[in-house]
């Protein structure tokens, strides 16, 4: 047990000197870092929002709209499996979370309560309650009278797939900004806090955030004001472009074409004009749709719709059979990067209301450095005394044990770059603490066996032989909590997870090794006759 090989001597120098080199760029700036030569380590620890500042905002998500789109679907649905059997209504309108219609043909109202049977849906919740969900029931009332109205359950189940699909493509916009280790959590029912360290412009973090970027393709069916006079058919709808003035543009209703099928989206330049448009590609199926579409509408425009604007509506001159095309529409280069971003990371399923907007200085970021290295410093003072105390050189060893243990940890977390926190600093004193812990086990079962009359080599053999296991068990179940808090915890709960796991690991490391190294050549040095423990 306490004999080593050289070339784990060597291993074990290695690894120290390895954490030295993984530490040494996070005492230095940018400017210096950019002058060492490429060979050498250049990653830094990334503070955190609470250490470096950055943005923080608290968006809700307008569940409500997404109610009134469905119903204003379930309404379109009861008008259309009506007159496809030619069956007579009269008041179809909605009321509160359902559809109401009144059949004027008494006679054919079961033929019309079998069809509307048809529109109701089961949706699978598997995720949460692995049950299926009935999204809407059917009601019959006196006189030819339906309601067809949203289950609770179904509201339910739509307004949580919202919130979550919002976070998701949330999450989706910040990644692209090239900002490191947001937190995008749900808080509440329906709102989501997003916190982006070292971003301190929201501006443009909002401008992005606050699109819901529904891209649509639409056909057209006229364009100017004339589309304004008189009445129009009940499938279509008007929209005005984004030109100067406005031209209202008469739509479909019906999107023929999503922007859910595109793969790809891109700022460029056109070939023609050299103005900023943003290219797109669809996917198989949304390719063969263009395909089939510009085909069967040659001569005819279709209009490209962004969240209720129309950005161009250019006419089909020739089949585009490439599944690819380009956006134009007077934009900035800024513009069409911003816009190429909303459509790669996909439309929002819901509006995001701005509910809370801070902005955390760098001041407030400098006071808590400084107080969490202030606790750090304490902290790691008060268990190298109370070794020293209690130990006498054997707590020296356990000292420099501590040291490589943090080298280790700061080390690890350099090289993944990952977010340091407060609550991180935190989980390094007390991985500091759990090291020291591993040590004490280790001395108190080496004094039971020197007072049992054990030889000093014997004593310290079996005091590291038979704590080691009761180590292993410690250190096991405190990696245990930690990978539990990491993966199921969020913000500043999976930075002091994450710090504890890797002191942990770092901890049984330089318990077993680097301090079993120390007492070894100690004792092949000094010979004693007794251990001074």
């Amino acid at each position: 047990m306490l004999h080593f090989a050289r070339w784990k001597i060597w291993a074990i120098m290695a690894s120290v000197v390895l954490s030295l080199f993984l530490v040494a760029p996070n005492f230095l700036s940018r400017e210096q870092l950019a002058a060492l030569p490429n060979w050498l380590p250049h990653r830094q620890l990334t503070l955190g929002l609470d250490l470096q500042g950055g943005a923080h905002l608290l968006l809700e998500v307008d569940t409500q709209a997404m109610v009134k789109e469905r119903l204003d679907v379930l309404r379109d649905d009861v008008r259309r499996v009506l007159r496809e059997d030619k069956i007579g209504y009269t008041g179809l309108g909605i009321q509160g979370t359902g559809v109401q219609v009144r059949i004027t043909d008494v006679a054919r109202t079961d033929d019309a309560e079998k069809k509307l049977r048809g529109l109701i849906q089961t949706l699978s919740d598997t995720l949460f309650t692995g049950n299926n969900v009935v999204d809407t029931e059917v009601t019959r009332g006196e006189g030819g009278l339906f309601r067809v109205s949203l289950t609770p359950q179904g509201l339910e189940f739509r307004s949580r797939r919202v919130v979550e699909q919002s976070m998701e493509v949330v999450r989706r916009r910040v990644d692209q900004l090239g900002t490191t280790e947001p937190v995008i959590a749900r808080q509440g029912g329906n709102r989501l806090l997003v916190q982006v360290p070292g971003l301190h412009d929201t501006g443009g973090l909002k401008n992005i955030l606050s699109q819901t970027a529904r891209l649509t393709f639409h056909l057209v069916e006229a364009v100017g004001p004339q589309v304004l006079e008189g009445t129009r058919p009940p499938d279509t709808d008007v929209l005005y472009s984004k030109d100067d003035p406005p031209v209202p543009v008469l739509i479909q209703k019906r999107a023929i074409l999503t922007g859910e099928e595109l793969v790809d989206a891109q700022a460029s330049f056109s070939q023609q004009s050299g103005e900023a448009v943003v290219s797109f590609r669809f996917n198989t199926s949304g390719a063969q749709k263009f395909a089939q579409l510009s085909q069967a509408n040659v001569g005819r425009a279709f209009a490209i719709v962004l969240d209720k604007d129309v950005i161009s509506y250019p006419v089909i001159r020739e089949p585009i059979l490439g599944g690819s095309g380009q956006i134009s529409g007077n934009f900035s280069v800024q513009g069409a990067n911003e816009l190429a971003l909303l459509l790669r990371a996909g439309a929002l399923p819901a509006t995001l209301t701005i509910v809370e907007e801070r902005t955390v200085g760098a001041g407030l970021g400098a006071d808590s450095i400084a107080t969490g290295q202030r606790a750090a410093v304490i902290g790691v003072v008060g268990i190298i005394l109370y070794m020293l105390a209690n130990y006498g050189l054997f707590g020296l060893f356990a000292n420099v044990g501590v040291v490589v243990n943090v080298l280790f940890t700061i080390g690890i977390l350099s090289l993944f770059q990952a977010t340091l926190t407060l609550p991180g600093i935190a989980g390094i004193v007390l991985g500091v603490g759990m090291a020291v812990d591993a040590n004490v086990l280790i001395y108190e079962r080496i004094r039971e066996e020197q007072m049992l009359g054990q030889s000093p080599v014997a004593s310290i053999d079996i005091g590291f032989r038979r704590a080691i296991a009761t180590i292993t068990d410690t250190n096991s179940t405190h990696l245990i909590a930690a990978l539990v808090l990491f993966f199921m915890g969020t913000g500043p709960i999976k930075g002091f997870a994450l710090t504890l796991a890797v002191s942990t690991v770092a901890s049984f490391y330089t318990a077993v090794t680097v301090t079993r190294l120390m007492v070894t050549q100690w004792l092949r040095w000094a010979r004693p006759t007794r251990v001074p423990i």
